[in-house]
């Protein structure tokens, strides 16, 4: 078996508030260790404080140095962070200080995604889209948080952000059914899917997908850590793969459920079976479904096929 750091990887969905490093909180003033939720709304409190601990332009431009440096270490040879920004600029009082920290520390390796929470209003994704409008390195925005919340108040701007040619990612398919993925491509406008995994409750919409090739970002630790699927044996990982679909291996939200993204990958080594040839096929799934230029693809693309060829 080959060295899964070694292997070169993109790295699609991951919240940076998710990722910092527990000294790093603690020196932030945070004191808890949880990581374990009996629910979403639990994890989303949790997360809430970690995120009011981030004050200044230097915690913010620390944090993305520190994810950065821990991604390459992981292997991460090119990675879209998610960041909530509008959200901690609104805190803060200032729009602009939160992304500009972050990208200041950020390695020129990784790009941004913005999200935006479905329960706040249209009025801070509105702020969303214009800092994306104002930053080449914003490859894509999108809305998280909780699925039950329904797209439609935010209809006209994900229209103008499709027409003014930013990407759009969208959480759907994890606590919610089929009809969100729907949703999150047909008034969503999505290029990729945060999650998913709910897909295969529908024939029909898995077929759709596999047609349309429209990547998944799935997320099994975070899945299990959060409670939305009962354990790793019963993930539906393999499912989705077996069913044609491009299936991209991420870790969400890292920190809060003890992950990372080798991690990752060794567990479904440990726990389906697959061998090198198929981590090696999700890799490739991961860069082919990234935002990153064509001439980056290439070289990340034969990189992996140069780790399967070195042999163990």
């Amino acid at each position: 078996m080959r060295d899964l750091a070694a292997l070169p990887k993109a790295h699609l969905h991951v919240h940076l508030e998710s990722t910092i490093r527990p000294s790093t909180l603690a020196e932030l003033g945070f004191a808890s260790d949880t990581t374990e939720f009996d629910s979403f709304r639990s994890f989303a409190d949790h997360n809430s404080l970690v995120r009011q601990c981030l004050r200044k332009p230097e915690h913010f431009t620390r944090i993305a140095a520190e994810f950065s440096e821990d991604q390459r270490a992981q292997g991460v040879r090119y990675g879209e962070v998610t960041f909530t920004a509008a959200a901690h600029g609104e805190r803060l009082g200032d729009l602009e200080m939160p992304l500009d920290a972050v990208l200041d520390g950020l390695g020129p390796e990784f790009t941004v995604i913005l999200d935006h929470s479905r329960r706040r209003s249209p009025e801070r994704f509105a702020a969303t889209l214009d800092l994306a409008r104002k930053h080449d390195r914003v490859v894509a925005i999108g809305m998280a948080g909780e699925e039950r919340h329904p797209l439609a108040p935010f209809a006209e701007l994900l229209d103008a952000a499709r027409d003014a040619g930013v990407r759009l990612v969208h959480h759907a398919g994890e606590d919610a059914g089929p009809a969100s993925i729907v949703e999150a491509l047909d008034l969503g406008h999505a290029a990729r899917i945060g999650h998913g995994i709910r897909c295969l409750e529908s024939p029909d919409l898995v077929a759709r997908l596999r047609d349309l090739r429209v990547p998944l970002e799935v997320c099994p630790s975070s899945n299990v850590g959060l409670g939305l699927v009962p354990s790793w044996p019963t993930h539906p990982l393999p499912r989705l793969v077996d069913a044609g679909l491009l299936v991209t291996v991420n870790t969400d939200v890292p920190a809060s459920v003890g992950t990372d993204l080798v991690t990752e990958y060794e567990r479904i080594r440990a726990h389906f079976g697959y061998d090198d040839a198929a981590l090696a096929a999700l890799a490739r799934a991961g860069v082919e479904a990234s935002f990153a230029p064509d001439a980056s693809k290439a070289p990340l693309l034969a990189s992996i096929d140069d780790w399967l060829a070195l042999g163990p």
